[in-house]
């Protein structure tokens, strides 16, 4: 054997092997043993949105009752909503219905033992689902916007509101005729044929009047919450369906829902400690359709997927896909209680619709409806005007504003159309899915 192969063999040999690199490191004894770390805390956590308390209703001998007008009709006017009792009374009625359905599915709450006030509510609502069929839509062709008979529909209501209201057994007229602006526009816009989160508000900010009135005590509230407010949310679904009413101020799939935005916080509460429901489960279609009719967040995403063109939660509506991924049930629902006050109270182009009156009063200082146009500067892109609404001031740094925007078709027109040329079962698919 050549020199140089004998040199290499004997280097080989002697590599040290993994028994030898062990007794090496250990022959001086074993390391000391080091505590990991902590983690720490965030630096800035994300403070729980609480529920602030609910105040006692006022006495109603003290209250002169008016119509309910706009009074946010600038960023001061929002400030100073902002800081008013009547921010933290609305955030106090909406946080305590969803605390009043917390752990508790909708057959949990027996309709046939609720107070007559519940019975009362629950025939308006059928009353007026019933005006829908009395009115049926207008022929507009294949057209997804928003169909005109809508506004038959809301004269017709509205021409029914005072005996609606009568068989509430409020305490004077006036009182009932103020509360029951609330009830009329939380149907959505006449003038512009839409539906929002704003509309949405109003139908609570109703059910808030009929508090101050003392007609609904706080025992009602879980009946509110799980058996009047998704009747209420079916009810617009078949008037969104039937009409094609426009999303008002959509932010298309990077936005929460269409139209709605409490059913997923009330839903939230609902499964907080769930023992199977996870927030993953919003995939699984068979716990979709097994406990939808029970729990209103997994009702709306039943809903948002049987009303979309294209198949995938990720593409239809990817905020709810990023909301899956969470760990629990109650940062979901702490989620949706702090979105609620960025996404809603604190958004002028929802609120400056907002209605004032004596029930859920203004505070000085706030401007008047009548002197909103002398308020505005009057440029094209400061105020704008459309046929049938008041005018109102725009974002400054929003071109169009998203208090109106551009007109959006509605996804439920376009499924209601697809079903009648026979293609409603089949799901488009993305290209690239």
């Amino acid at each position: 054997m050549p020199p140089e192969a004998l040199t290499n063999a004997t280097a080989i040999s002697a590599a040290p092997t993994a028994d030898d690199i062990t007794f090496l490191r250990f022959s001086k004894g074993l390391p000391a043993l080091v505590p990991r770390k902590r983690r720490t805390a965030p630096q800035n956590p994300l403070p729980a949105q609480g529920t602030p308390t609910l105040s006692l209703p006022p006495n109603i001998d003290s209250i002169s009752f008016v119509e309910p007008s706009r009074r946010l009709l600038s960023r001061r006017d929002h400030g100073l909503f902002l800081k008013s009792p009547c921010y933290s009374l609305v955030l106090a009625f909406v946080f305590s219905l969803s605390e009043a359905c917390a752990n508790t599915k909708i057959s949990a709450i027996p309709l046939n033992s609720q107070p007559p006030i519940i019975q009362n509510i629950l025939t308006i609502l059928s009353s007026i689902s019933t005006q829908v069929e009395c009115n049926p839509p207008k022929d507009q062709g294949a057209s997804r916007f928003g169909n005109s008979a809508f506004r038959d529909f809301f004269d017709a209501v509205s021409s029914c509101l005072g005996q609606y209201h009568a068989s509430l057994g409020g305490p004077t007229p006036e009182a009932m005729l103020e509360a029951s602006a609330y009830l009329q526009h939380s149907l959505g816009s006449r003038a512009r044929i839409d539906y929002g989160s704003g509309h949405e508000l109003n139908f609570i900010l109703w059910l808030l009047c009929l508090n101050r009135l003392s007609l609904l005590s706080p025992s009602t509230f879980p009946a509110l919450a799980l058996l009047v407010f998704p009747r209420y949310i079916h009810l617009l679904r078949k008037i969104q369906s039937t009409y094609y009413l426009e999303p008002a101020g959509s932010h298309g799939v990077w936005g929460l829902d269409d139209y709605h935005f409490l059913p997923f916080l009330f839903g939230a509460s609902q499964l907080l400690n769930h023992p199977y429901i996870r927030p993953l489960s919003v995939h699984n279609d068979i716990i979709l359709e097994e406990e939808g009719d029970e729990y209103m967040y997994l009702d709306m995403v039943r809903w948002t997927m049987a009303t979309k063109s294209v198949k995938g939660l990720k593409w239809t509506q990817p905020m709810l896909d990023d909301i899956s991924g969470a760990k629990s049930w109650e940062k979901v629902e702490q989620g949706m209680r702090r979105m609620f006050v960025k996404e809603v109270l604190e958004k002028l182009p929802v609120m400056q619709h907002f209605l004032f009156g004596s029930l859920i009063p203004a505070v000085d200082g706030m401007g008047l409806e009548e002197q909103q146009v002398e308020n505005a500067q009057g440029s094209e892109a400061q105020s704008a005007t459309h046929i049938g609404v008041v005018k109102h001031v725009h974002r400054d740094d929003d071109a169009w504003g998203d208090c109106c925007g551009i007109k959006i078709p509605s996804t439920i027109a376009a499924a209601q159309e697809a079903k009648k040329w026979g293609n409603g079962e089949i799901f488009r698919r993305v290209p690239f899915d």
